[in-house]
């Protein structure tokens, strides 16, 4: 029907109820914030990807990459100080957000009144890192970004808990297993926690005291009974002393997680150790991945560390008869578009290892964490087996290295 000149068209009622319309528009408002929500916290986690990955080490999972503490408190080899401890946490923190869980350490790491340092600051670190972590995570008002960003960021760290491996010194004094689950109650309250990730032997007595070993294997496997840490390991043992310690952690029903030795290209018996660690079921940990920084290519002959610092003595030694190494290792750096360092890291990365360079800023933090993300190709590291090979005089061992 017209409408009368001068009226309005009479409007046709909808046969849908007002409540209906109501609860029809909320649904399509909530769906929409719904996609938005989603689509915000994809880009929150892609963004914030974790790099480092993560590898089995006997029953426990750590990160494909770890740091090694060893200059945290070391005057000696790494001048270190305390006004530097502001400089060690950010590269702490970057490790931290590349994922690196695994951080090595040990009882006897720090200089003289400074012992015990490098487990002090790894619990100051980790407590104010995850105090900064959830600061980061807060805010006013509802900001429903945040909101997921957190919920991921959450998710992650829950993953990515901080891991201590420390390691135990066989002191002259510790000559009963009483005495190594005091050492792992000390560091405990070093580091202000309740329990390691795992309980290491720093070396083996087998060359000069054989009778202390049989309590150091008990008093280990001790702590890991007394729930102190999740699994055990050693550091400095050869492939026959690890089959050994293997077959009494058995007997004990200990889970062996990690050996350590020193590994790099500048290290001799390299294949050996990793074949023991296959054997017993254990991820290979290679310390020194860069050989005290002699295979970062910063230093030579006109360049070497300062007067007095043992590494001086120790790199005039070595630098003339690895220089073929570091040609090698300067060639595939500029083929692959890395640095040296972070080509002798991801070599050991590629051997299966888990390598634990240390890091004193945030510069050296970047520089490690450089190393993952990627692979040398199969040739490239055949380059590297055979430079390596061919160099003479290899870097010494450490004087504590079994076979």
């Amino acid at each position: 029907m017209k409408a009368a000149k001068g009226h309005s068209a009479e409007v046709p009622r909808l046969s849908t109820t007002t409540p209906d319309i109501v609860k029809t528009m909320l649904n399509l408002f909530f769906i929409l914030v719904l996609c938005l929500c989603c689509r915000t916290a994809t880009s929150l986690i892609a963004g914030n990807s974790v790099k480092v990955g993560r590898v089995s080490a006997g029953p426990i999972e750590i990160s494909s990459l770890g740091c090694g503490t060893w200059s945290w408190g070391n005057k000696l080899l790494w001048d270190y100080d305390p006004s530097q401890d502001e400089e060690i946490y950010k590269a702490y923190r970057a490790i931290r957000d590349a994922g690196v869980t695994i951080f090595d350490t040990a009882d006897s790491y720090g200089t003289l009144e400074l012992n015990g340092r490098a487990e002090i600051l790894l619990g100051q670190f980790e407590r104010r890192y995850l105090s900064e972590t959830q600061s980061n995570q807060g805010g006013n008002g509802f900001e429903l970004g945040k909101l997921f960003g957190n919920l991921a960021s959450q998710s992650s760290q829950a993953s990515r808990k901080q891991q201590v491996a420390t390691k135990f010194a066989p002191y002259p004094w510790r000559i009963t297993r009483g005495s190594l689950m005091q050492a792992a109650r000390e560091s405990l309250k070093r580091l202000e926690q309740d329990k390691l990730c795992v309980a290491q032997l720093h070396w083996s007595t087998a060359n000069y005291q054989p009778l202390q070993e049989g309590a150091l294997w008990e008093g280990i496997a001790d702590i890991y009974d007394a729930n102190l840490c999740e699994a055990v390991g050693v550091s400095n043992y050869g492939p026959l002393q690890l089959q050994k310690f293997s077959k009494c952690m058995t007997e004990r029903n200990v889970p062996i997680a990690i050996a350590q030795v020193q590994y790099s290209l500048l290290t001799a018996r390299n294949n050996e150790i990793l074949d023991s660690c296959n054997d017993v079921g254990c991820r290979l940990i290679s310390y020194s991945p860069l050989c005290l920084g002699l295979l970062s290519g910063k230093y030579n002959l006109d360049n070497l560390p300062r007067p007095g610092n043992p590494r001086r003595q120790l790199f005039k030694e070595l630098l003339p008869g690895a220089k073929p190494l570091l040609s090698t290792l300067e060639a595939v750096a500029d083929d692959v578009g890395k640095t040296q360092s972070q080509v002798a890291i991801n070599w050991a990365i590629c051997k299966g290892t888990v390598p634990i360079p240390g890091a004193r800023n945030w510069k050296q933090a970047e520089e490690n964490l450089g190393a993952v993300g990627w692979s040398l190709s199969k040739g490239a590291v055949e380059q590297l087996d055979i430079a390596s090979a061919n160099v003479k005089k290899k870097m010494i061992e450490n004087i504590f290295q079994t076979r």
